[in-house]
């Protein structure tokens, strides 16, 4: 419930309690006048009740701060005159609404205990004193079922509300986490379509600037590779950035397959790295080729980056177990020349644990020493079969 609402709750409950006080002041003249007609009151005793009684329909107001207060205050009020008779019913109400326990049944006791002593204080000359109590005793019943009614009805409505609340908040939950991941799986994609070609322009840059020898179709070949590559990269990252502009991630473009693979490993021998390709997998199908793309691509990415100038093995094979194996392997560096490596966060071998387990496969990576002591980057997964 928001600031208006419990404001405008506020300014309800209050004209609400000057009508109750309204109206049990024009209950106690009624009963005033009729008492004083039957002979059961006269003189200043009907003055001084009435005086009582309007006092104790202004502490109506408090009823719903204090409610087992006021109730109790109209215990003695009732021995002393009945003119006060519905105030004590609206304070008895609001008690048996707003408070549980004990307190309850004590002070309906009470009340009626009240309304005996009154009856024998002044007892009505029309009716005998049980059949009084009968009657007062079924007006407190049916004010306590109708109190009892109205408090399970208010609990229902809070019930309700905390659930409402509930689901809106757990709606915002879902909400802000769904947004979260769309924005890795934006953040994966931007890296998938851009990594590897913002890769080889930075190779082939690296190259222009330790070979000064190049002749010049070499330096011409270099650039238009440098050129076709930033080209791409600009229009994968303007579909990238349109399709954040509207707020939509289905329109981003998926992974090429395996079927692009050649492509794929021809443009990274244009950039100067030596691949050696074997195996062929046939036609598996769209997620897997997707994987093992993604996967070669992030190996040739790896290599270019940090292993420029060394040979990379791709091998493809298909296992005893239905499984499809993927290695991309390179050794290591030994030494320190050429440019610095461009600066990596990790996040697309992040993306590919995500993706080859999502694919129900395994992935490892990490670095080997093999039976001549050298070190190798490994990359490898176990991707199950899956033909198209």
């Amino acid at each position: 419930m928001n600031r208006l609402e419990r404001t405008l709750a506020a300014s309800g409950e209050r004209v609400f309690d000057l009508v109750a006080i309204a109206a049990s002041g024009f209950a106690a003249l009624v009963i005033a006048s009729e008492a004083e007609g039957s002979g059961r009151i006269g003189g200043d005793a009907t003055f001084f009740s009435l005086v009582l009684a309007m006092a104790a329909a202004l502490t109506l107001w408090w009823r719903r701060a204090h409610p087992v207060a006021v109730a109790a205050l109209f215990v003695p009020v009732s021995v002393v005159t009945d003119f006060a008779g519905l105030a004590g019913v609206i304070a008895l109400y609001t008690l048996i609404t707003r408070r549980r326990g004990w307190v309850i049944p004590v002070m309906l006791g009470l009340h009626l205990l009240a309304a005996v002593a009154y009856s024998l204080l002044r007892p009505d000359p029309d009716l005998p004193p049980p059949l009084e109590f009968l009657f007062t005793l079924a007006f407190l019943t049916a004010t306590v079922a109708i109190a009892i009614a109205m408090r399970a009805r208010r609990d229902l409505v809070d019930v309700l509300r905390e659930r409402a609340a509930r689901a809106e908040e757990d709606a915002r939950i879902r909400a802000d986490r769904l947004r979260a991941l769309e924005r890795e799986r934006i953040a994966r994609e931007m890296h998938d379509a851009l990594a590897h070609r913002i890769s080889m322009v930075s190779l082939h840059a690296g190259a222009l600037v330790i070979r000064p020898d190049l002749t010049p179709e070499e330096v011409g070949k270099a650039a238009t590779t440098i050129r076709d590559s930033a080209h791409q990269a600009l229009e994968d990252l303007r579909e990238i950035l349109g399709v954040l502009r509207a707020d939509d991630g289905d329109g981003l473009r998926p992974q090429p397959g395996i079927e692009r693979l050649g492509e794929l490993i021809d443009d990274a021998r244009a950039a100067g790295l030596r691949v050696e390709l074997a195996g062929d997998l046939g036609t598996p199908g769209g997620a897997l080729g997707r994987t093992v793309y993604r996967l070669v691509q992030e190996g040739l990415t790896n290599a270019s980056k940090h292993a420029s100038g060394t040979p990379v093995s791709v091998a493809l094979t298909r296992t005893g177990d239905d499984e499809v194996h993927v290695l991309i392997a390179n050794p290591l560096p030994s030494g320190g020349e050429g440019s610095s490596p461009p600066p990596g966060a990790g996040a697309g071998l992040v993306g590919l644990t995500e993706r080859v387990e999502l694919a129900g496969g395994r992935f490892r990576h990490g670095i080997h020493r093999d039976g001549g002591g050298a070190l190798t980057f490994r990359l490898e997964a176990w991707l199950p079969w899956r033909a198209s």
